[in-house]
């Protein structure tokens, strides 16, 4: 198939095409290359996908009107799986503008192209922080999710809502995933894997926020990649069943789903470090620090519907992954 891959160069956009590709389908990326974070590993991820001949990539803003329907009337994709977008709890605060530009403008406007060239199936990223102050564990897809805690949150699950509206209104199938706590090679700088490894190989302290008592479901990249292209080959269907009067927020008698996709074993923070302090053969000098605004204290996937409707087992245990992450990370770095 010919896929539209939002976000190629971000670090889960990177590694959905990078399978894609290996498994044959055509890939066609747009990014608008934000200085979010280093530019410089952006231009190193589009790279290595360069060298697929089943490869494009077109620099354009998804929150630009005119230029996103250009690309779908130029490529004709089967198929989009939406991974752009801008990333962090704690920049929504200091920037929000942002987050409407692309988490919102730009999420109508694909919405939009997919309607007009009649995709066959959107799948687009959510996130495990639209659970917001819930407290409940594990967060299933049947809980209510109507009290974020961060604008980022609050985007994502306008997102939801907007796919809903357009697989209602118009038969376009879509299936959310909530990601949970995303980590491996390639990962991004702002997350806390990435900062723990540069400053603990720098002998600088980290900050540990909510003086160590944070808990996710940490997940592997590997493992993120096999539900997104899983999700993306089965197309949701409409439930017949689906009850209006007692409503399961993640189903519909529209070709709507959604999914948790996270490792379902939730893991303190401190055993984290703990791992990377093994994988690094060096340990942390740790700065204890205060709940963060914008944060949650636990993360725990409930899986149970990707498990049973698409077969998805994550594989990669923290350790594992941590290991794999640290490799990439002196490899890349030279350090």
């Amino acid at each position: 198939m010919k896929i539209l891959v939002t976000g190629a160069a971000g670090f889960i956009g990177y590694h959905v095409a990078q399978r894609l590709l290996n498994e044959g389908h055509e890939v066609v990326s747009i990014d608008n290359l934000s200085e979010y974070y280093d530019v410089s590993l952006k231009h190193a991820r589009l790279n290595r996908l360069a060298h697929h001949i089943n490869f494009v990539f077109e620099k354009i803003d998804i929150a630009d009107r005119a230029a996103v329907p250009k690309i779908f009337a130029r490529h004709h994709f089967d198929r989009v799986i939406h991974l752009a977008a801008q990333a962090g709890v704690r920049y929504s605060i200091e920037n929000p503008d942002a987050y409407i530009d692309s988490n919102i403008v730009g999420f109508q406007n694909i919405l939009e192209a997919c309607r007009q060239n009649k995709i066959e199936h959107l799948v687009y990223a959510s996130s495990s922080s639209v659970y917001g102050s819930n407290t409940k564990m594990p967060l299933a897809t049947s809980d209510a999710v109507d009290h974020p805690i961060s604008l980022y949150a609050a985007t994502k699950r306008a997102n939801e809502l907007m796919a809903h509206t357009y697989s209602h209104l118009f038969n376009l199938p879509t299936t959310g995933l909530r990601f949970f706590t995303v980590y491996g090679p390639w990962g991004r700088p702002d997350m806390a894997l990435f900062k723990f490894t540069e400053k603990i190989l720098a002998g600088e302290p980290i900050d540990v926020y909510n003086n160590g008592e944070m808990i996710r479901d940490w997940t592997f990249v590997d493992d993120i990649v096999t539900g997104v292209i899983e999700s993306t080959m089965q197309i949701p269907q409409k439930n017949p069943s689906w009850n209006p009067e007692v409503p399961n927020p993640s189903a519909s008698s529209a070709p709507f789903k959604i999914y948790n996709l996270g490792g379902g074993t939730p893991v303190k923070l401190s055993v984290f470090i703990e791992a990377l302090e093994a994988a690094l053969g060096k340990k942390a000098v740790i700065n204890y620090m205060p709940m963060q605004p914008g944060d949650v204290s636990a993360t725990h996937a409930d899986t149970t519907d990707l498990q049973r409707e698409l077969g998805y087992k994550p594989e990669i245990s923290v350790q594992d992954g941590i290991g794999r992450f640290v490799a990439w990370y002196k490899d890349f770095y030279k350090k």
